[in-house]
């Protein structure tokens, strides 16, 4: 039955057989030149893919890392230049501070100084006007009374009159 169904088909065991060993020997030279080495090819490649994806995560990672440091610095360095500029306000005040005290100081010194040297003209000038005064209670009892005064006159009267001043 099998003969008359290849037979009916026009099918001959020796075309048959040759038909087999020709598919046979293209399917294994296909498959040794072509499939083997489109297999190679394409598990190659898809390691290279899986090469790269991982390639590319490590780098999300880098860079992940690299932002998060960059942002670190960045903060450490806001920090450093906002406390130099307190430091830099600090040292200012400090330093307004210690001139305007020095100022102060100084002009406290200049009016004392001023003080004194008034205080000490006043009194130069109260010993001129005493010996002015002096001069003229003598100048004057002595015209008065119509004679000269002695040494002692003249004592007696410089004391009383300096006496009567100081109260």
């Amino acid at each position: 039955m099998i003969k008359q169904i290849l037979n009916s088909f026009g099918v001959n065991k020796a075309t048959f057989l040759a038909s087999l060993i020709n598919f046979t020997v293209v399917l294994f030279v296909l498959y040794r030149f072509a499939y083997k080495p489109l297999l190679q090819m394409l598990d190659e490649r898809r390691r290279r893919i899986a090469e790269s994806m991982k390639q590319t995560e490590q780098i999300k990672e880098e860079l992940a890392r690299t932002n998060a440091a960059r942002a670190e610095i960045l903060q450490k360095a806001n920090e450093s230049a906002q406390r130099m500029i307190d430091e830099a306000k600090h040292a200012a005040d400090k330093f307004r501070d210690q001139k305007l005290n020095e100022a102060l100081q100084s002009a406290q010194e200049t009016l004392r100084k001023a003080q004194e040297a008034g205080k000490m003209e006043r009194e130069r000038l109260f010993a001129d006007l005493r010996k002015e005064m002096v001069s003229l209670v003598i100048a004057t009892t002595a015209r008065v009374t119509g004679k000269i005064l002695t040494a002692d006159d003249q004592k007696r009267l410089s004391d009383e009159t300096l006496k009567e001043l100081a109260a």
